[in-house]
């Protein structure tokens, strides 16, 4: 497939990089290093809830009650 990319300056230079290294064309460069990515394992973080104390304790068993409290800030 043929198609025209804009590539970040960055991403540029880690292809020129690849091509001097190891002697590729563009082309090459490109699809090894698109090829790297795609087969590198996704990274996913469970999402981990953080409780501070922030000097306010509010008893949150009514929640009408807690409303109105905050309603009056």
């Amino acid at each position: 497939m043929r198609t025209t990319l804009k590539l970040d300056d960055d991403v540029a230079a880690e292809v020129e990089r690849l091509r001097r290294h190891e002697g590729l064309g563009l082309s090459e460069a490109v699809n090894r290093l698109i090829r790297e990515g795609l087969s590198r394992p996704k990274r996913t973080q469970a999402y981990v809830h953080e409780a501070r104390p922030i000097g306010l304790r509010v008893d949150v068993t009514n929640v009408a009650e807690v409303l109105d409290l905050l309603e009056d800030e």
